[in-house]
């Protein structure tokens, strides 16, 4: 029998498609070029860093994590230079908004509402010491379109999460290549993740060699037992980082938040493009 699902995991696997439509959906991207930004990437990039201002690649390399510097520098600094970080966060509202109305069209409007306001509170509840991103997107100000509102809790929700994730990561002793390498040896595609992260294949092999140094990996690439209870060990650390937000909430406001959530999530992640994840299917 397999263990269950702590709350913080099958929460966030809920809302997890949600910011996911910022990024990935057609709306979000010609919002993004209708901004300067031409390219998914560079709407990608500014996207996810407009919150912490006009930053610099270090900046990014660092609040992301698993992305090769060279990447991230072929975006950043130079998208400032076509959208201030304020039209960027205008832009990624009104696409997230816009895909997120065409996705629910099924969805009443009242269930949107709710959910929304479910995951503001959460919000609302967040202590983000020493979470950087989930602290810039928790500070800014809500949307007043049900669909914004409800993309901008899932996404603060989403960074608020990430930012532990890193954490647990760092302390694992894993570095930006390694820890993607970790993920495809155990349930993701190496030949969608790694150029989604932009590593060289030279850069790939010399982070699984040094997992397999330290017995995380076969000499093949196959995630050892060791490598397995090491992962764990980083979803564990994750799910406690995330968990204190959802501990006010009893069984069944729990489930009812699941509920409102699942027919919203089912949608977004049907008509994801790609999963970089590896992210569970969910049921209608």
């Amino acid at each position: 029998m397999s263990a269950p699902v702590p709350p913080a995991r099958a929460l966030w696997r809920l809302f997890e498609p949600v910011y996911a439509v910022a990024f990935l959906q057609p709306e979000s991207r010609a919002e993004f070029e209708a901004a300067g930004l031409d390219g998914g990437w560079r709407g990608y990039f500014a996207g996810r860093a407009a919150p912490l201002g006009a930053v610099d690649a270090p900046t990014v390399v660092a609040a992301f994590f698993s992305f090769a510097p060279a990447m991230v520098e072929r975006a950043v600094p130079r998208v400032w230079a076509h959208a201030s970080p304020e039209q960027v966060l205008a832009a990624r509202t009104r696409g997230a908004a816009a895909a997120l109305a065409r996705l629910l069209e099924p969805v009443p409007a009242e269930q949107v509402e709710a959910a929304a306001a479910a995951l503001e509170a959460a919000v609302g509840r967040l202590d983000c010491a020493g979470r950087v991103l989930g602290a810039a997107n928790a500070a800014l100000p809500r949307p007043a379109d049900p669909y914004g509102r409800l993309w901008q809790a899932a996404s603060t929700l989403r960074e608020h999460r990430g930012d532990g994730h890193l954490a647990a990561l760092v302390s694992a002793g894993l570095d930006g290549c390694e820890a993607p390498v970790l993920h495809c040896a155990l349930d993701a595609s190496r030949e969608v993740l790694q150029p989604l992260r932009g590593w060289t294949d030279e850069e790939w092999e010399a982070a699984g060699a040094r997992l397999a140094e330290r017995g995380w990996l076969t000499a093949t690439g196959e995630a050892t037992e060791l490598g397995r209870l090491r992962h764990r060990a980083v979803e564990e650390a994750t799910d406690l980082a995330a968990g204190r937000v959802w501990a006010a909430l009893t069984r069944s406001e729990l489930d009812g938040l699941a509920a409102a959530l699942r027919p919203i999530a089912v949608l977004c992640q049907e008509r994801m493009p790609i999963n970089p994840l590896a992210m569970p299917p969910l049921d209608a």
